[in-house]
């Protein structure tokens, strides 16, 4: 699985680049700029930022303000604070994700087009719901993680 979203994400981000470098080429070098590129960038570009945030989820990286944890003495403590953590991201989540669900539903009846080339925007709005989801089931595997630490060191205590 890692190896799979290393090469997705980095092939997101070459298609990205390679986009922008080819409208940067076209547009301000050769004065001819390409029709549509913009709005076919925007695919793979919410793609990109949607599947980062779901590496970070999986990774456990998001950056955090852990400043609680300086004035924690004992692992017990820090990884109770790590479950409260986990406990409220997975609230919030959820409730961000049965909006997101709400808004794909909603594209999906309305099945918006791009302008220019008439691509429908779903493919776009559905990445939205796909990474909540996502985000919510390593969140949920994180909260498993640390309640396992946690009764692990009651019962070596």
């Amino acid at each position: 699985m890692n190896k799979f979203a290393s090469y997705l994400l980095t092939g997101l981000i070459c298609l990205v680049a390679g986009g922008q470098f080819i409208q940067v080429v076209t547009r301000y070098v050769l004065e001819i700029p390409v029709m549509g590129l913009e709005e076919t960038l925007l695919y793979p570009t919410m793609w990109l930022y949607i599947l980062g945030a779901v590496n970070a989820s999986r990774e456990n990286t998001h950056i955090r303000a852990n400043v609680l944890e300086i004035f924690l003495k004992t692992k017990r403590q820090v990884v109770s604070l790590a479950i409260i953590g986990e406990v409220l991201s997975l609230i919030i989540g959820c409730w961000l994700m049965y909006w997101a669900w709400d808004f794909t539903k909603y594209s999906m009846r309305v099945w918006k087009e791009s302008p220019t080339l008439y691509i429908p925007t779903f493919y776009v709005d559905v990445a939205l719901f796909t990474g909540m989801v996502l985000m919510m089931i390593y969140t949920a595997w994180h909260l498993w993680n640390h309640i396992r630490d946690l009764t692990t060191d009651n019962k070596e205590q």
